[in-house]
């Protein structure tokens, strides 16, 4: 692992599994996920608990990665990308009392292998991104992406498939 920093307090890593030859950048928050080798993980990027990346990927800066969010290898996340990972977020619960874990359900997404999202895009939760299914930059991708699949859009659409 390599972590490109010029000093330690510009990390914040705790519990994190890292696989070999992974490079991570300045101002990185990420706990209680794992990251396989040979990923590169840019500035300002967030990996919550949870959430799993495999090798080879590239997360591009300002990034947010929340648990239940499992990306396979030879994936690329662009610039800004934000994952969802709750249905219906709320701060509070009908009596007004602030919600905590056990007021949520966790729902999950995955990125299959060698799938490239683009800048910008919103992915809501509980859905797959097939594999070497491409995003435009700024989509909000709401359903099911097939594999080789382009897809673009608010909401997401498939425009066609890759040979």
């Amino acid at each position: 692992m390599e972590i490109v920093t010029e000093n330690s307090d510009k990390q914040s890593l705790n519990n994190v599994k890292l696989g070999e030859n992974v490079k991570i950048y300045n101002f990185v928050n990420a706990y209680g996920c794992s990251i396989d080798d040979n990923t590169k993980v840019g500035t300002f990027v967030e990996i919550q608990k949870g959430a799993s990346i495999g090798k080879n990927c590239k997360i591009s800066s300002h990034s947010f990665i929340c648990e239940g969010v499992h990306i396979e290898d030879n994936c690329f996340i662009g610039h800004g990308v934000m994952f969802t990972n709750d249905i219906y977020p709320r701060a509070t619960n009908p009596d007004g009392s602030q919600q905590t874990d056990a007021d949520w359900t966790l729902v999950e997404t995955f990125v299959k292998k060698g799938a490239s999202i683009g800048s910008n895009a919103t992915i809501l939760c509980g859905i797959t991104i097939g594999s070497n299914a491409l995003i435009g930059a700024g989509s909000v991708v709401t359903k099911d992406v097939p594999e080789n699949a382009v897809v673009a859009g608010n909401p997401a659409r498939v425009i066609k498939f890759l040979d």
